[in-house]
């Protein structure tokens, strides 16, 4: 029973690669990715850096007449206004489409629309 043991041992030592340069390597990440993955991948490849428009916006004028554009791929988006310079907190509201809206520090936001990644 020990020597089919040691024997089995001896094979499957035998059988396993000696170094890392016998594994194949990894894929391609965007061969290797599925699903929302891939076409934030292939949407990085095409230039587009910020394919979910996470990155901070910078305001503009912000009058009622020429209000703050936001992207949203909804009807609706969660905003977070930081209304000085110096400001420790962030203004948050909700913004739907449809009409402006203004927040407590007199800068006017509104939603447009942009097609989903």
């Amino acid at each position: 029973m020990a020597c089919l043991a040691r024997n089995a041992l001896l094979v499957a030592r035998k059988s396993l690669p000696r170094c890392a340069t016998q594994f194949s390597s990894m894929p391609d990440p965007i061969e290797h990715a599925t699903g929302l993955e891939k076409r934030e991948l292939l949407a990085k490849v095409a230039g587009n850096d910020n394919p979910f428009d996470l990155l901070v916006l910078k305001r503009g004028p912000g009058t009622k007449e020429n209000p703050n554009q936001v992207p949203s791929a909804f009807d609706s988006r969660i905003l977070g206004c930081v209304c000085e310079e110096d400001a420790t907190a962030v203004n948050w509201m909700w913004l739907h489409q449809g009409a402006p809206k203004r927040c407590g520090c007199g800068h006017w936001f509104q939603l447009t629309y942009k097609a989903p990644v």
